[in-house]
């Protein structure tokens, strides 16, 4: 079942047995076969090895930044061959595949950013496209602008896998906060981050973030990485991640392609949000303008609330 998360609020939690949860890093090139062909072989070694849930990282498919080439190799998802092959590699594993992201023809000029949870039986259980355009210039020079190629989404997404309901997002997602907390309040337990973030920022901040959305949360937290230096001449961080309800890392990749894997016990997400209730103790408020000043200010509605 896949639905938004802008309408709901304080869903009661979806939880079920232990279950293996994998991350596959990979090293993405510009050959949508060469790409699909390595996420596989790990993708297998995943499943043989006892994970129900397997995850790969933002831009599963292909990287390619010149926007010329990209649009020459897109494809609308009812036809591309990408999507196909690995609907097929769940249906033949029997697993819940998480593909990151492809990137997926979304109109004459503009493509999107799509992740796709798939079923056992090789169906879409859920699709996401990135809410967030990255659009940065880097202290190091690097310049970044996905919104010259992509649309953005406008949709939050959770979709239920058999023992805990997952939130999905993608990469530069990571950054607000917000869409995560409206998961967490959708039901979600677990939080899907498969990212590329680039060296400089992930040196910086990769680490910090994503245990900082597990503990505002409550929720596991999974980002499977793209890492090391890429064909096109990118460089991104890897150090793909499991991380629990309490900010603790279950498991860590370092730079080089590979699978990690833990075990995902979702009764400890009901644990840390009894002993930690920020879901429940969230306030609605106003921003309200400063006088004589053009800056704004958070104004609650009442007493704040007593520390920890």
């Amino acid at each position: 079942m896949t639905a938004s998360a802008a309408d709901a609020t304080s869903r009661p939690l979806h939880l079920g047995a232990p279950f293996k949860a994998a991350l596959v890093q990979m090293r993405t090139g510009k050959s949508v076969a060469a790409n699909v062909e390595a996420a596989s072989a790990l993708i297998r070694a995943a499943a043989a090895d006892g994970a129900s849930y397997v995850q790969t990282p933002e831009m599963t498919g292909t990287m390619e930044e010149n926007r010329q080439a990209l649009f020459a190799t897109l494809h609308e998802e009812e036809t591309d061959p990408a999507l196909a092959a690995f609907q097929s590699l769940a249906r033949e594993l029997g697993i819940h595949l998480h593909i990151g992201s492809l990137a997926i023809r979304a109109g004459e000029h503009r493509a999107a950013n799509r992740s796709f949870l798939l079923a056992p039986d090789g169906s879409i259980a859920g699709r996401y496209d990135k809410i967030h355009m990255f659009d940065v210039d880097l202290p190091n020079g690097d310049v970044y602008r996905e919104s010259e190629a992509y649309r953005p989404g406008e949709i939050a997404i959770h979709a239920d896998l058999p023992e805990i309901r997952l939130g999905l997002t993608i990469c530069y997602d990571l950054r607000f906060p917000a869409l995560f907390r409206a998961l967490a309040e959708a039901g979600a337990g677990m939080l899907a981050v498969p990212a590329a973030f680039t060296k400089t920022t992930g040196e910086a901040h990769w680490h910090i973030l994503l245990r900082a959305r597990a503990i505002e949360t409550g929720s596991f937290v999974l980002a499977a990485a793209q890492g090391g230096l890429h064909e096109n001449g990118r460089e991104t961080f890897g150090h793909s991640l499991i991380i629990d309800p309490w900010g603790r890392i279950l498991a860590e990749a370092g730079t080089e392609p590979g699978v990690i894997s833990a075990v995902i016990d979702p009764a400890e997400v009901a644990a840390v949000r009894r002993r930690i209730p920020s879901l429940q103790n969230g306030r609605r408020f106003e921003l309200l303008p400063e006088p004589g000043a053009g800056r704004l200010h958070l104004a609650a509605s009442g007493p704040a609330p007593a520390g920890e």
